[in-house]
């Protein structure tokens, strides 16, 4: 592979992210494909890529959780920022879906753009399109990218408390 073709990108955070919810190493190519609606090449070059950032070891199956939270929390809203858009329907986000929610009260609502949501609220742009129709069967999943989502576009309040719960999901 060319040194670009290792250049981490949004869709590898999303993956990792998917095999923390799995929480079994036992995991195939295929299935992460199916799951998240995305091609088995995508997966393929996505596990690539983390191998070499150091994120994931192949031999094992098992994301480097510590090196990976490390990433998530000082320099994720550095590589992939989101700053909040227009008012549109979707689904809820960051502060304003779970778990961040429960703790974070907030007339401002973040969403992901999307005509099943119920709710409206500023658009965020998700780090791959394809998870709007991926969680609806994941609640882990759903929650470790809205926790994600706070990191990219929470004030320093959500931020804090998003890595909180990051860490008791991703370290623990």
């Amino acid at each position: 592979m060319l040194q670009s073709t290792y250049i981490m990108k949004p869709q590898d955070v999303v993956i990792l992210l998917k095999i923390i919810a799995i929480n079994n190493n036992d995991w195939q190519q295929k299935s992460l494909a199916d799951s998240l609606n995305m091609s088995q090449s995508e997966i393929s070059n996505s596990i690539a890529r983390s191998k070499y950032s150091g994120l994931i070891d192949i031999s094992s199956k098992k994301v480097r959780r510590l090196a990976f939270m490390d990433f998530l929390q000082y320099g994720l809203s550095l590589v992939f920022p989101q700053k909040p858009g227009n008012i549109v329907r979707g689904i809820p986000t960051a502060h304003s879906a779970p778990p961040l929610n429960q703790i974070i009260q907030s007339n401002e609502l973040f969403v992901w753009q999307s005509s099943r949501g119920k709710v409206k609220g500023q658009k965020i742009v998700p780090l791959y399109p394809s998870v709007i129709d991926s969680v609806n069967e994941d609640l882990i999943f759903y929650q470790l990218l809205t926790l994600t989502d706070a990191l990219r576009v929470g004030r320093v309040r959500e931020k804090e408390l998003a890595i909180k719960e990051l860490k008791q999901r991703i370290l623990n």
